[in-house]
This record gives structure tokens, sequence and C-alpha cells, in this order.
């Protein structure tokens, strides 16, 4: 059974003028101890995805419709009473700006103790600082860190006390919003090893939101590409990014260098994003589309299963986008 299962998900954001669907008719689920990375360019709803699975974001701006199960619940239905329980212990998050999830004025050891006690009152303050304390070693940060502010941490650091906050109960699912964005190369793979080497200590799920593909290449099992709030292709990393299929994700692929093997000439994708506030009939991407036909701007292409756990939303189906 997959710990995490979104049904027909749509995010909807109201402003004074007009509506904005952020995610539409999403669907997809997380099997447990899976690694997923949900990809695509700025504005394709990766994050608004995730704030919606979470219930973070405010009723009086976004309405939420479809159905989110955690275990077998809809997450989307449940109490604040239940929603509280289950958050840190079943599911938990890592932002992408460390330093805005952390109060500045506030210790790093004592907003760890904090958000510890909030979930469980049963350990005394001692207790709770050990075992801190080996959280913070687990993810390379020496134990002084427990007894200083945020500001005087890198932001690497800060990346890494996030996680450690995020994995003081053992959830069962981790959601990752961009959390190695802002980082440099060297410390961004040092903090994905340490992830991947957690979520084996931990049995941990994760899923991860970025726009990078090489994060998702080597450290996610599973790939998901959103573009303009819809899904356009999913399955398994070394299918999709060996043999997309999709114009989009062969766009994104087409857009990286290439550091091994001869060398690629590098190609954006012409336009931009939709405007999501216009209703469209066809396809989301069929005004960047180098191959898009009549049928692509009148209807909404379905999701087709290919061979394995393969899915792609075109009407370009299979051997037709092939070199």
């Amino acid at each position: 059974m997959p710990i995490l299962q979104v049904k027909n998900l749509n995010v909807t954001y109201q402003t004074k003028n007009k509506q904005i669907t952020a995610v539409n008719k999403v669907n997809f689920s997380i099997n447990e101890q899976d690694s997923i990375g949900i990809v695509g360019e700025s504005g394709s709803g990766k994050s608004t995805l995730a704030m919606a699975i979470l219930r973070l974001l405010p009723n009086r701006i976004a309405t939420v419709e479809g159905e989110v199960y955690l275990n077998g619940k809809d997450f989307l239905k449940l109490s604040d009473e239940e929603l509280t329980k289950k958050r840190w212990k079943e599911i938990a998050v890592v932002f992408q700006k460390a330093m805005n999830a952390l109060s500045p004025v506030h210790k790093i050891g004592s907003q760890m103790v904090d958000i510890f006690q909030i979930h469980d009152k049963q350990l005394s303050k001692k207790e709770i600082k050990n075992r801190m304390i080996d959280l913070l070693e687990m993810v390379n940060l020496p134990p002084r860190v427990y007894n200083l502010y945020p500001f005087e941490l890198s932001g690497g650091m800060l990346q890494r006390v996030s996680i450690a906050i995020s994995l003081m109960h053992n959830p069962k699912l981790l959601i990752l919003d961009e959390a190695t964005t802002a980082l440099d190369v060297v410390t961004q793979g040092q903090i994905l090893e340490n992830i991947m080497e957690l979520e084996k200590n931990f049995n941990t799920t994760r899923m991860m939101i970025t726009h990078d593909m090489s994060v998702v290449a080597s450290s996610c099992k599973k790939v998901v590409v959103m573009y303009g709030g819809h899904i356009l292709e999913s399955g398994l990393v070394k299918d999709v990014l060996k043999n997309p299929k999709h114009p989009y994700t062969k766009g994104l692929l087409e857009s990286l260098p290439s550091f091994t093997g001869e060398k690629n000439n590098i190609r954006g994708i012409p336009g931009s994003l939709p405007d999501l506030s216009s209703p469209m009939k066809g396809c989301v991407f069929a005004n960047r589309c180098e191959h898009v036909m009549d049928i692509c701007r009148e209807k909404l292409p379905s999701e087709v299963a290919l061979p394995g756990e393969h899915k792609i939303s075109c009407h370009l189906i299979g051997g037709e986008l092939d070199d």
C-alpha cells in the first residue's frame, strides 16, 4: 500500500480580480522507502503541490480540492487536532530557506526542544538535549551547534539543522522543498549524501521538490515532471531521464550541459509559462512545443501508460518523438 496517494488534486488561488489554477488534476503515489523527485521550472506548481499536501496553504486565498491519503487516511479531512498529531510524526518538511524557518533570536537547541515537546512531553529537557545532539551529529554538525544562534551558522549548516529537526520524531514521509537549491555544489552533494544515509537509518520515504535534474538523477528512484500545474511525465528516473518521451522533459534535459562523453549543444525552451488564470482547452505546453498539432490546442491529452512505470500525457505517444 502506498504511503502517500494524491488523487485529482486541484489548488486554486483567489486574487482580487481572478482565479489562478496552480495545480490541476494531479495524480501520483509514493510507496514506502521510496524517493521521488518533483521537477519543473519555477511556476510549475511544485511548491504549491507540497504545501497543499501538508495543508499549509491559507484558506482565505487558496482552495484545495481532491484527496490526499497518508497511510490510508485522507489528510485533507483531518481535524486540526488530528493534523497536529500527524505532523512531524508521520509527515515532516524541510523548506528552501532554513533561515526563514528558524527564529533568529533563539538558540538552535531551544527551538529544537520547543518543537519536540509540542508532540512529546514525556522526556526531560536533558533527555531531549541528548537526543537532539545525536541528531545534529548524524547530519555532520558538532554538538556546539546546539548552543548557537542561527545567524552564527552557514547556509549549509542551517539546512542540516532543518533536516535534523524534521527527523526528530522519525516521520514516515519527508518532503524537501528546494532544500539544497541555495547551496554550493560541494555542500549540496554532502547534504544529499546525508539525506540518503538517514533514509536508510530511519526507514523514511522522501519527496523532493526541485528544478535541478542532476539532483533527481543522483538521489531519487522516481521522477514526476510538472508544468503549468499538470503532470506531463512520470516514472523511474532511469526510464524518464534516459529515454524521455514528452517534449517538455526533453527540453529540460537539453538545457543541461554534458560533463561526460561528447559535447552537446545547450538549448533553451522558447517562450514562457502560460497564464494559469485563463481557461485552456488543450495541452498546457502547446504554445511552447515544437511538435504542436491542432489537437494539442483543442484537447487535453490523457495519461498513457508506457512499459514499466513510465507514464506520459501527450498526444505524441510512443516512438513519434524518438530521434
